[in-house]
């Protein structure tokens, strides 16, 4: 079975089987409550929770109910874990859906907080949502990927991390002398990722609080303590992957370790990327996959560059592509809403967590609600 059948499969039997039965046995279902079905039910999440009746102590509570509820807390879009025991205590449906039965025993706020860090340090989200690709994506072709990052604000102090070798002496400008070696730079670390497995390019990249800087789209500079979230979407705004960095990280950084991961789940034939992008490592290493890379030139690497995409623009009426290759780059705009998304609707505002493994946590729960959102729209 393909995976466009399994999808409207399980569609058929979410809408004519289980949404019937849960509003006769649980209460009437919101819009909401069906959303948290349809999610629940794709996503299966207790496969990843481990069982953990009848070990020795103390019993823990049951685990499969949290991340339930944590799913839920994305999808209501609460700040809280407070405000989410607090939800869950007035909305009898909610509840029995994530697997209470009576108010009174739902959990206290600092079990859901152990809860949840033992969930930051399984990877838990990730992994559901890398399974649900696989299941739901990994036999279809895909026409374009599109690449880009998104400020993630946080509630604590930025790291700053010392220098690990004492700064070389400041050589004078200019030829060198005779007899002078030759001054050797450091390779980039895009340089340095042309050569990696995936795991070493993760470990390369920073991932503590920092200090992000970017110019927004009016042309003013923004500053944020936090981190960035990079996104690989596919065509109907479904995230394919998934990396969150340091806020000081460039977007050209983290391209090459998203690629990566991008085609060991999907096969994707074009590359989407602004000028952030626009670097000849990526451009290679877009075609050594296969895929065509469709980068916005960034004019600042070379005047007389601009001025030939002003002039080529003029003909064209397009900046920097074939009217062809413009039409398929308009495409982009996916990863965009997907980031607008996740920010607005999905909890990617309301960091209250701290630790690159909470954050990216957090925010992977509502971008698993959103990949199943939008799988489903592909068999509606």
């Amino acid at each position: 079975m393909s995976p466009r059948d399994r999808l409207s499969s399980c569609w058929q039997h979410i809408q004519a089987s289980l949404l019937p039965w849960l509003n006769d046995e649980v209460g009437r279902l919101t819009e909401r409550h069906e959303q948290l079905v349809r999610v629940l039910e794709v996503a299966r999440i207790e496969r990843f929770v481990p069982y953990v009746h009848g070990l020795p102590g103390r019993p823990l509570e049951e685990r499969a109910a949290l991340a339930r509820a944590l799913v839920a807390k994305a999808i209501f879009n609460l700040a809280t874990t407070r405000l989410l025991i607090e939800y869950l205590g007035a909305d009898k449906t909610l509840r029995r859906l994530c697997g209470w039965e009576r108010a009174r025993a739902i959990p206290s706020e600092a079990t859901f907080s152990r809860a949840f860090a033992e969930f930051a340090a399984s990877a838990l989200p990730s992994r559901v949502h890398e399974a649900i690709i696989a299941d739901c994506r990994k036999d279809c072709l895909v026409g374009h990927i599109s690449r880009d990052g998104t400020a993630i604000e946080a509630r604590e102090k930025p790291v700053r991390i010392a220098a690990s070798a004492p700064a070389s002496p400041k050589r004078k400008r200019g030829r060198p002398r005779k007899g002078e070696p030759p001054v050797v730079k450091e390779p980039r670390r895009i340089e340095r990722q042309l050569g990696m497995s995936l795991s070493a390019m993760l470990a390369d990249l920073p991932r503590h609080c920092a200090v992000g800087v970017k110019r927004n789209a009016k042309g003013y500079q923004e500053t944020w303590i936090g981190y960035k979230l990079h996104l690989d979407v596919a065509d109907g705004g479904t995230p394919i992957s998934c990396l969150l960095t340091a806020a000081s990280v460039h977007d050209s950084q983290v391209a090459i370790p998203l690629a990566t991961m991008t085609a060991a789940r999907v096969t994707n034939l074009y590359d989407l990327m602004d000028s952030a992008y626009d670097v000849p490592e990526i451009h290679s290493y877009s075609r050594s996959l296969g895929h065509v890379p469709l980068i916005d030139i960034n004019p600042r690497r070379d005047a007389s560059l601009k001025r030939e995409i002003e002039a080529e623009a003029k003909r064209q009426r397009c900046v920097g592509h074939r009217p062809a290759e413009q039409l398929r780059y308009n495409e982009r705009s996916t990863a965009e809403r997907a980031n607008a998304r996740i920010k607005d609707d999905l909890g990617g505002r309301t960091v209250r967590v701290r630790g690159h493994d909470k954050v990216i946590c957090h925010l992977m729960f509502g971008i698993v609600v959103l990949t199943v959102e939008q799988l489903m729209r592909m068999v509606v």
